[in-house]
């Protein structure tokens, strides 16, 4: 992925931003060629957003995954820069899923809908709301501790828009999160689906791994994300573990949009 050719195959054409499928091939030390399958986003196909004047989206999906890697979660899958046929840009380990009816046993997504009269144990409704066609439903994600994780991540990197369609069950058991170009920022902006655990205490194990990330943070977490986001979103994201070791709880909605919109 870092190295091989990137042959385009495909396009994610509801992305707002130039999102390409691509082959990465190349040959390894025996001789044999290899390759992965990776998502390919281009700073030349990003569209400006005016919340988000600084750096690239590009470079935020990459510090994303540098906290993610730092805290040694396997969050986000493996994310590089680099060159490509559009130019420089983002290049993402593609997550194969399982299919929902069938391989996975279970016919909800890890954040789904459904009537709010018929939540499944082991899912957590998050809010209610009506349907294009006025019928009520709830919008709901799973209580399972890989998607918590994620939520964790979240809070960390400030993720502004984790839609449910950006957390995804891959065929490895993992759950990954995907599409990080707007997280980071200094002011607090976290929008989420996850917001389940709301008040919840987080995990002594994930608190054990970000008093980690914090007493590391100088001398390794820093130095791996220079120059793709700001100072002052570096010392902001210090800021937020931080505040978490003092007070290891999910935080609860602060905003009258806590919710991204499309939620998937």
């Amino acid at each position: 992925m870092e190295t091989g050719e990137l042959t385009i195959i495909g396009r994610v054409v509801s992305a707002s931003n130039a999102t390409l499928v691509c082959e990465a091939t190349g040959t390894g030390d025996d001789g044999e060629t290899s390759t992965v399958r990776c998502v390919y986003k281009p700073v030349r196909g990003e569209v400006p957003l005016w919340d988000f004047p600084d750096g690239t989206l590009a470079g935020r999906e990459i510090a994303s995954y540098e906290v993610s890697d730092s805290l040694g979660w396997n969050v986000i899958p493996t994310t590089i820069l680099r060159d490509g046929p559009f130019g420089p840009g983002m290049v993402q380990r593609w997550i194969d899923t399982p299919d929902r009816d069938g391989e996975r046993g279970r016919t909800l997504d890890l954040v789904d809908i459904c009537r709010p009269d018929l939540v499944p144990t082991g899912w957590i409704p998050v809010m209610q709301a009506y349907d294009g066609d006025g019928e009520e439903v709830s919008l709901i994600h799973a209580d399972d501790p890989r998607l918590q994780r994620m939520a964790v991540l979240d809070v960390l990197i400030n993720n502004a828009d984790r839609k449910g369609g950006h957390a995804l069950e891959g065929m490895d058991g993992y759950v990954y999160g995907v599409d990080h170009g707007i997280c980071l920022h200094s002011q607090n902006k976290l929008r989420t689906v996850l917001w389940g655990w709301a008040g919840t205490a987080i995990d002594d194990a994930a608190m054990s791994d970000v008093v980690a990330f914090v007493e590391s943070f100088t001398t390794v977490v820093e130095p791996r994300l220079r120059g793709h986001i700001t100072d002052e979103e570096i010392e902001s994201l210090l800021g937020r573990a931080r505040a978490l070791v003092a007070n290891p709880v999910m935080p609860e909605p602060q905003s009258s949009r806590p919710i991204p919109w499309p939620a998937f």
